[in-house]
Formats: C-alpha cells, structure tokens, sequence
C-alpha cells in the first residue's frame, strides 16, 4: 500500500557517548551499548535489569521521549527498545524484500514523496511472520529513491540487510540534548537514530536536491542517508533515518570535538568533561589545540574544497547550525599505551575490515583516488586523514558533517535576533545560513585545519597504522623520532618553526 506524503528539514547523525564504561566500543566513541546481548535467539533478546546501567530502583531524567521504565530498560514514546529494535528489523527485512521484486528503473519526481506501509500483527499474516511484540504497523518512505542512494554507495540490498537485520542492533546509550535513541548495527556499517516528525518531514523535502548532489559528487563529508522508516507502536509514530557510521569501532579515539566555528558557549559542560571520552566544543579546541592539525597539502586542498562544496549545498537548503565532527586517533600515544588497554578495540581482529559502502571513509570522502592511493601512502590508515599536531605527532582524523536538521526558518530568525542584543551577533552559531556557511569554512580551514610545512621528505614519509603486537618504544627510540618529526617541536605561534 502506498500514499502520497508531504514534508522538510534534514536529518544529521549527532555523536552519542556514555558517561559510564563502555561494554562495546561501538563507533570507536567509547560508546556504552546498553546491555544488549548480540546471541540471537528466536527475536531479539529482551534485557534485564541487570543488563542495563541503571537498576529498577534508580530514576534517570527524562529526555525527549527517551525515558526507562520500571524494569530499567530504555523506552522511546513509551516503546521498550527491544521492541523498537525488533520491529525495524522485521520491517526493514520486509520492505527490502518486497522492493528487490520491483524492476530497476530511473528515479521519478514521485518517488520520492511515495510512503509504502505494512501491518504486523502478533499472529503474522499472509506478508508478515508472526512475532512476540505487540501490532505495529511499518512505513517506508522514498523507497525507490533510497535504493538509488544505498546503489550510489555500493550497498547491494543482501548487505544492507545482512548488516541491520542479521543480528541485533547495539544501543547507543548516551542520547545527548536532543533525548533521540541511537542504535548501531553489530558490523559498525551503519547508524539508526530517531528523529523527529519535522526532521524527517524535512528530509523527505531535501531528497530530489540530494538526489542531485549526490550524482554531481557523492563523495562528500555530509552525512549519507540510505533509508527513512516510521514504526507505529502504541498509538505513536517512532520515525528514523539510516545513516553511515563515522567512526570504526576498532579504532581508540583518544580526543572528540564537536565543531561549528561559534565561540558563544563553546565550551563542553563540567558534566561532559567527566564522560571517558568526553565531546569538546570550539573553545576547548582553541585552548587545548591553538596550532591546530596538520595535514599534506593536497589532502588540506581536498579537504578544504569539499567543505567548501558540501556548505554551499547546505546553504542552498537554507541549513544551518550543523557541526563538524572531528575525531582524533593518536597513533603515537597508541602504540606507548599498554596492549591491555588496547583489548576491547583489537579483541576481534588485528585491522579493522573495510566497510561495504563506498566513500564512507573520511578518507574516501575527500579525495577520489582514496582507494587507489594518492599523493599519500593510505593502505595502512583505516579510513582516517593522516594528520599531524604541533608537537609532530602522527594523528588519524575521522570526521563528517553533522546534525544537519537546522532550517533558518522564522524561530531561528528571532533567536539569533534576541541573542544578538545580549551578545556579539557574530559569534552565536544561530545567524543566516549565508553568514554561518562562511565563518564554519573559514575556521576549519584556517583555524583548524592548516597545512604542514612543506619538506621534501613529507612525499615519502609513511603513516604507520596501530597495531596490538607492536611494543613500546624505549624512551631513546621516542627521543630520537622527535627529531626527524615532519614539523619540529616549536614553541608558541610567533615562533619560526
């Protein structure tokens, strides 16, 4: 069954964190997974209390619609997650099926307003196996066009489905301000978030414009979208948005920002700082980071060229308030850090695998020849941007362009006209879309991200990759690499290097 829906506004991922231990380093992120067991039973495992961080007789806040209920399990719009993970996974399974039934054929102006939908009773039907959640009807939004975009991306519908549907989808336990549920899939390929109903009205409006950007250029650093579903539970529409994943699970990420080029309450809360891996904001990249990263110049021209293309797109769209997120692997600190600290991220394999969609990498996002090798030696860097800090040591960047959901519709307009009175209207990141684009390209490439010095030997210089097996470095072996580092140790920023 299908019906004609309208709709705006642009659906980014937005990183998640734990303030607790991690079990499973999804994302690379130190996320926590909240207790969720990957054994596959007949459905998904239901958790118990003692399952998940928080116990029965322990309250948590509130946030959005994401709340727990009595047992400690993590309910959305009153839906336990095992249920939500269930029925994504049935109605995902269904509808990638019945669209593999359909001929291929050319993308149409209709197509992506199309909602296709699919009731599953308990007791299953002539579509639909039966389960032990309660009804729940699943809806498919665009499907024609979204098979476009995972086919863009390499992802055949047996991966796709392999990927989201073959084992159980890992919680994300941290939330963050917006109170969404995120989960990834047990392969790290990709993430599933919750959105809002203006959100996804929002997406479903920008598809024919990403559809052609897309075609222009799919390699870009904006998040990419492979299916929009809604589950109706209980009386609610739980809607959510497939995305790449952007930090590979087998990677420690030693330090997080969330960047957006605005100083006016930069700085991440006494809250987040005490997180395992806290996500720090523009104030705190500039006091803890003031030289900024260095990176080849050519990997700096290609970054640079595709934030510049990727902001005007989203300034055509009229989108703002979206962050880079940066991640940094420090490959030296990893390799004089002890190999037990290493387990969790090398339990499961010495080198990551490579992921099935292509340019999904930050690497592949930025430059074309990423997986045929370019100016730089890319075998070994797991998807990252080689980088360098100021002290010289070698870093892996993962980054991508985030919570896109921003339109500078008539709210923003007077919130930035009230903080403007309070405060420099230049440096709150609420201002026009035009304003925003400009400042955020500016302080990434300027700022942020800056070329290294040029030195003959750079060309020929190889970024060595972490590795389990490799043993720490005696004091006189780090000494001695100091000194044939790319950028010498200089003092501060008036210095000559």
């Amino acid at each position: 069954m299908a019906s004609a829906s309208s709709g705006p506004s642009a659906v980014g991922f937005s990183s998640a964190d734990s303030s607790v231990p991690p079990c499973t380093s999804a994302s690379g992120l130190h996320i926590l997974c909240c207790g969720v067991s990957r054994k596959r039973a007949s459905g998904i495992k239901r958790p118990t209390a003692s399952e998940v961080p928080y116990s029965s007789g322990m309250s948590m806040k509130k946030i959005g619609h994401r709340g727990v209920d009595s047992s400690g399990e993590t309910t959305y719009k009153k839906t336990t997650s095992s249920a939500l993970k269930g029925a994504i996974q049935l109605g995902i399974t269904h509808t990638v099926g019945s669209l593999s039934t359909k001929p291929e054929r050319d993308v149409l102006m209709q197509d992506f307003y199309v909602v296709e939908s699919i009731f599953f009773p308990s007791e299953g039907s002539n579509l639909t196996p039966a389960h032990h959640y309660n009804d729940f009807r699943f809806k498919t939004y665009a499907p024609v066009a979204f098979r476009y975009f995972r086919e863009l991306f390499g992802i055949r519908p047996d991966d796709y489905l392999y990927s989201l549907c073959n084992e159980p989808l890992i919680e994300l336990c941290n939330s963050g301000a917006s109170g969404s549920l995120f989960y990834v899939s047990s392969d790290d390929e990709f993430i599933i978030k919750t959105v809002q109903h203006k959100e996804a009205e929002f997406l479903q409006k920008l598809l024919p414009g990403y559809y052609m950007n897309l075609n222009q250029n799919p390699r870009t650093l904006l998040p990419k979208f492979y299916g929009l579903y809604c589950v109706q539970a209980g009386g609610k529409n739980i809607r959510i948005v497939v995305m790449n994943n952007l930090l590979p699970r087998s990677v420690k990420m030693h330090i997080k920002y969330d960047l957006k080029g605005s100083t006016y309450k930069r700085r991440a809360s006494q809250k987040e700082r005490e997180k395992p891996l806290p996500t720090l904001k523009d104030l705190d990249f500039l006091q803890d980071i003031p030289d900024g990263l260095f990176l080849d110049a050519d990997m700096y021209n290609a970054l640079c060229k595709t934030l510049q293309r990727d902001c005007l797109v989203l300034q055509s769209f009229k989108i703002m308030d979206y962050s880079l997120l940066v991640s940094i692997h420090n490959i030296d600190h990893a390799q004089r850090e002890p190999l037990g600290s290493e387990a969790q991220y090398s339990a499961d394999t010495r080198r990551p695998a490579p992921q099935k969609a292509l340019y999904s990498t930050a690497m592949e996002s930025i430059q074309g020849e990423a997986r045929r090798g370019g100016t730089m030696e890319t075998d070994d860097h797991m998807g990252g941007i080689p980088a360098r800090n100021s002290k010289g040591e070698r870093l892996l960047l993962y980054i991508g362009i985030i919570d896109i959901l921003q339109s500078y519709r008539f709210i923003k307009k007077l919130e930035h006209s009230w903080k403007a009175l309070v405060h420099d209207g230049d440096t709150v990141s609420v201002h026009r879309p035009s304003f925003y684009a400009e400042r955020f390209q500016r302080f990434m490439c300027t700022t942020v991200f800056k070329k290294i010095p040029f030195q003959p030997s750079w060309k020929n210089m190889k970024f060595q990759s972490q590795s389990s097996s490799i043993e720490q470095k005696s004091s006189e072996d780090l000494e001695r690499d100091s000194t044939t580092s790319v950028i010498p140790r200089c003092q501060p920023l008036t210095q000559q290097c």
